[in-house]
């Protein structure tokens, strides 16, 4: 260590006065708490830190370790005998500076976040400990504080923020394009005396809404919560919530992925009421997802239905029907694939979707 940068070698107790009468602490009798061992342990820590005397006007540096002058810029030599707001600056926020007085006045122990300078000019947010220490008679005879350079945290939470922010908007905006386009199809299936198929259209509209709606405002994740989506798409055929049992692995997937899944739930929801399991009282439908790798180790999401209890099937049904082909068409579009099979106690279909990351 630098003679500048060495205090006096007073024992010194750490915490307010009256919590160190209540009990004693393992290191109030600690033999190296002070002088060489205290040295080598500032000098070698990465953390800056720095020592102030309250005793003495404008309260100023008496200590600063080699971390703090690699933060700073600055030697020991122009730091130690100044006040910490010499790194303040023109965008430091006065109400936190505010802070930093009062708890020096109340001997508090308290963190803040601050905008500081270097001494070449330029901005770093600061996490600033900082807390009084105490002579072995309970007298203030110093401030501690500690400072760790967070600019790259502070950067990434706006970045968040600033992300979010956006994907609200592009969320708000996705809103307005499905209702945009559920106006001019019935606009459309009025105008051609077709209105149960503008109607059926915006039935699938709707489904693809349901299945974005729950999680746009993560979309700067690039993926979308799979549970979520099931369920929002599924909540209007099951509005007690009792029919169709939902249970998956908490997993994200791509946009590709949930609006492909998504129509293709609607169409099976939707055909279930009709003529499956929930065309009656009794029926249920088990819904689950996971994600897998196949032997070549490529994701994929695969989502399961299975209807149990619905009417009696008397054979194997085509599954010919406009819903089933735009499921099909899109999913194949993504290079997926949807297998059902007509068992004795109700339709079981598998989807399978591979995944790009």
């Amino acid at each position: 260590m630098k003679d500048d940068k060495r205090i006096a070698q007073d024992p010194i107790d750490f915490g307010h006065p009256q919590s160190r009468q209540k009990s004693a602490k393992p290191y109030e009798s600690f033999e190296g708490a002070s002088g060489l061992l205290f040295e080598q342990a500032m000098a070698q820590t990465r953390m800056a830190v720095c020592l102030t005397d309250p005793n003495q006007p404008d309260d100023p540096i008496v200590f600063c370790n080699d971390a703090f002058e690699r933060l700073t810029g600055y030697t020991a030599a122009e730091i130690i005998g100044r006040n910490c707001r010499f790194l303040q600056g023109a965008q430091s926020d006065p109400r936190q500076v505010a802070k930093m007085r009062r708890a020096i006045e109340q001997e508090d122990v308290a963190i803040f976040e601050i905008l500081n300078y270097r001494k070449d000019g330029t901005p770093f947010w600061n996490a600033l400990h900082l807390g009084p220490i105490y002579d072995s008679d309970g007298r203030l005879k110093y401030f501690f504080g500690s400072q760790w350079d967070v600019t790259d945290i502070h950067l990434a939470r706006a970045e968040e923020r600033h992300a979010k922010e956006m994907a609200r908007e592009v969320s708000h905006r996705l809103k307005n394009v499905f209702a945009v386009i559920a106006g001019i199809v019935n606009i459309t299936g009025r105008s051609m005396q077709a209105k149960q198929v503008s109607k059926k259209i915006n039935e699938r509209i709707h489904a693809l809404g349901r299945s974005y709606e729950p999680t746009l405002d993560e979309a700067f994740l690039g993926t979308t919560e799979v549970g979520q989506s099931i369920r929002a798409v599924l909540r209007p055929y099951d509005p007690e919530g009792d029919r169709i049992i939902c249970e998956g692995e908490h997993v994200r997937s791509e946009p590709n992925a949930i609006s492909a899944v998504g129509l293709t739930l609607h169409e099976l929801a939707a055909n279930a009421s009709k003529y499956g399991a929930l065309s009656n009282e009794t029926g249920t439908i088990d819904v689950t997802w996971k994600h897998v790798s196949d032997k070549h180790g490529r994701q994929a999401l695969v989502v399961s239905w299975k209807e149990r209890g619905g009417p009696p099937i008397s054979g194997e049904p085509e599954m010919t029907g406009t819903g089933f082909n735009i499921s099909s068409a899109l999913l194949s579009h993504s290079r997926g694939v949807i297998e059902p099979v007509w068992e004795a106690d109700g339709l079981r279909v598998e989807i399978s979707l591979p995944l790009s990351h």
